[in-house]
C-alpha cells in the first residue's frame, strides 16, 4: 500500500492537532501514514498551498485554526478542491461558546501560554526546595525573593506558597552561632524580607514542635533566654541588610505572602 499523507495545520505550534492525528493513526498501520506539520499559519496563501499539496498527494488535512476567517477559508478552499479537511478544535469552541454563553478569545497559542505558566510554577517549586533553609547560598542571588528569619517563622511553607505564584524564593535561617552567607548582604534589600515573631508565640510553636517529635519541650530550642538571643541577633542581621520586616506573629502564610507581593508589586 502506498504512503498516505495527513497535513497537520495550525495557527500555533500544532502539537494538539498532531497528537490527535497520531492517536487516530495508531489505529492503522501508522508507518504508512505520514504527517506533515504546518505550524504558525498566519495567511490564506499558505492555507491554499496546503490544500493544493493535499489534493496532489490525495491526502487529508487536520487542522486547529482558532481565527474564524482562517478556519472558514480553509474549509471552503478544501471543499472547492475536493480535499477532506477535518476541523479538530473549531466545533468544540463553538459548542462551548453556545452552551456556556461565553465569548472565545480567538487567539492562537493559548495552550502554549498555559503550558509555559505551568512549567514556570514547577521551576519555582523546585527552586524553593533546592534553596530551602540556606542549603545553598548561591540561590540567594538568583532568587526573586529572599526570606530571612529564625527557626519556625514559616520560612519553608511561605517559600512554597510563593513558588506556586511562580516566584523563585530562597530562605535563610538566622542562628547566632552561624555567620550569615555573604550573598545575603550582596542581594538587593528590596528582594529580602525579614520574618519577625514575638518571643511568646515562638516559644509556643517550638514547644509544640518538640512534642510532635517526641522530644523534651524544655530543651534549649524552646528556652526563652535562647529565643531572645536569637531574635536579638536577627535584628542585627536585618539592620545590616536594610530590608523590610514583616511581623508574622499572628499571620497566616497567605497573609504574609500577600504583603510581600504587594510590596514587590508582583
Amino acid at each position: 500500500m502506498s504512503q498516505r499523507f495527513v497535513y497537520v495545520v495550525s495557527d500555533s505550534g500544532g502539537e494538539t492537532a498532531e497528537l490527535v492525528v497520531k492517536a487516530a493513526a495508531s489505529q492503522f498501520n501508522s508507518s504508512l501514514i505520514q504527517l506533515k506539520r504546518v505550524p504558525y499559519v498566519e495567511d490564506k496563501t499558505t492555507l491554499a498551498e496546503v490544500v493544493a499539496l493535499a489534493k496532489m498527494n490525495k491526502g487529508i488535512i487536520a487542522f486547529t485554526l482558532v481565527v474564524p476567517e482562517m478556519r472558514q477559508f480553509l474549509i471552503e478552499e478544501a471543499a472547492r478542491e475536493g480535499v477532506e479537511a477535518y476541523d479538530i478544535i473549531g466545533p468544540l469552541i463553538e459548542k462551548m461558546r453556545d452552551l456556556f454563553g461565553m465569548t472565545p478569545r480567538y487567539e492562537p497559542g493559548q495552550v502554549r501560554v498555559l503550558d509555559e505558566d505551568y512549567f514556570k510554577k514547577i521551576e519555582a517549586i523546585e527552586f524553593a526546595v533546592k534553596y530551602d533553609d540556606g542549603r545553598d547560598p548561591r540561590g540567594i542571588l538568583r532568587a526573586d525573593i529572599v526570606l530571612v528569619g529564625v527557626s519556625r517563622t514559616s520560612k519553608t511553607p511561605l517559600s512554597q506558597y510563593l513558588a506556586h505564584k511562580r516566584l523563585k524564593v530562597a530562605n535563610v535561617p538566622i542562628v547566632p552561632e552561624v555567620e550569615p552567607p555573604e550573598q545575603l548582604f550582596k542581594v538587593s534589600p528590596q528582594k529580602c524580607f525579614g520574618l519577625k515573631i514575638s518571643p511568646e508565640k515562638l516559644i509556643s510553636i517550638r514547644r509544640e514542635r518538640l512534642k510532635s517529635l517526641g522530644l523534651n519541650d524544655q530543651a534549649i530550642y524552646a528556652n526563652m533566654d535562647r529565643i531572645k538571643e536569637e531574635l536579638d541577633y536577627f535584628d542585627e542581621v536585618i539592620k545590616k541588610i536594610g530590608c523590610d520586616v514583616i511581623d508574622v506573629t499572628n499571620k497566616a502564610v497567605e497573609e504574609t505572602a500577600n504583603i510581600i507581593m504587594k510590596k514587590r508589586k508582583l
